[in-house]
């Protein structure tokens, strides 16, 4: 059994854990509250948006929709949009949206990596370190834009990826991320972002409301100008998604460091009782004996 110091000075180390873990535990709640309050506020706009995509796309001939947004082609680059965060201590949020991304590759793309035609864009430091140190071909990243997700930097990569697609660089992009349920729940995701399959939007159109809308000037033009606006909202929406799944995963992980670093401590003090006891228990027999000597 070890001795008196060891055991205490174990006691005083988990004690300072757990008041970091716990002090951790509080801040990354308090990021979470905000935002959580970004990511609900957004998703009604998000929903509106879209349903009002469904209502003109179910409504209008697709062979009119002339849009290099829509264009399918022979899918011979892809671009893999990998969001994560930039630093650890939050479970495997990080781990979880790099398997995924990896599984993705897998199932779909894998002779495009063999090719040499699927690169990475790396929103975030873990999963930029992660790529680059495994030598996959990277397009470009991220850090500063998941710390504190705001629309004008989205916006600018929205139109660099669109400008991309457009130009013919990359014949498919698509955007792996966490999404937020709640602060126990990250949902992983893989959404296609381009191009933009209208065929989709057409079947959800038949179950569109009864609500009716007067267009101006008219519905391809209208469609044609809501694609790159609903774009830079989707990957919007996707950022704040990830960025307080983020908080709720590390919420979460120093939560449970902190429920372990008790039960530690509650072994480690009865490993001290038990230790202290024994001592004490030698010191008496030694007593007793050394009294017994003398009276013999």
């Amino acid at each position: 059994m070890a001795n008196l110091k060891e055991v205490r000075s174990r006691i005083a180390s988990v004690k300072n854990t757990q008041q970091i873990t716990s002090a951790m535990k509080m801040v990354s709640a308090s990021k979470l509250r905000k935002a959580q309050n970004a990511i609900q506020k957004m998703r009604p706009y998000d929903e509106k948006l879209h349903n009002i995509m469904r209502h003109i796309s179910g409504d209008v001939d697709q062979e009119q929709v002339d849009s290099v947004y829509t264009t399918e082609r022979e899918v011979e680059k892809v671009l893999l949009v990998v969001i994560s965060s930039n630093r650890g201590l939050c479970g495997s949020f990080n781990t979880n949206v790099i398997k995924k991304a990896e599984s993705r590759i897998e199932e779909d793309f894998q002779s495009h990596k063999e090719n040499s035609n699927l690169f990475i864009y790396a929103i975030g430091k873990k999963v930029f370190q992660y790529f680059n140190r495994e030598g996959y071909q990277t397009a470009g990243h991220e850090e500063e834009m998941i710390e504190k997700p705001e629309f004008e930097p989205v916006r600018e990569l929205s139109g660099l990826l669109m400008k991309q697609f457009a130009e013919g660089e990359y014949d498919r992009i698509e955007i792996v991320y966490n999404q937020f349920k709640n602060a126990a729940t990250q949902i992983l995701k893989s959404e296609k972002f381009l191009p933009v399959t209208t065929d989709e939007e057409q079947e959800d159109a038949e179950q569109k409301t009864d609500a009716e809308y007067l267009y101006e000037p008219d519905q391809e033009t209208i469609l044609l100008e809501l694609l790159p606006k609903t774009l830079k909202v989707q990957l919007y929406k996707i950022l704040l998604d990830s960025h307080a799944a983020e908080h709720g995963a590390r919420m979460t992980a120093m939560h449970q460091a902190t429920e372990n670093a008790k039960e530690l401590l509650r072994e480690l003090q009865l490993a001290y009782n038990k230790a202290r006891q024994a001592a004490i228990t030698n010191e008496l027999m030694e007593i007793t004996s050394g009294a017994d000597a003398l009276k013999g």
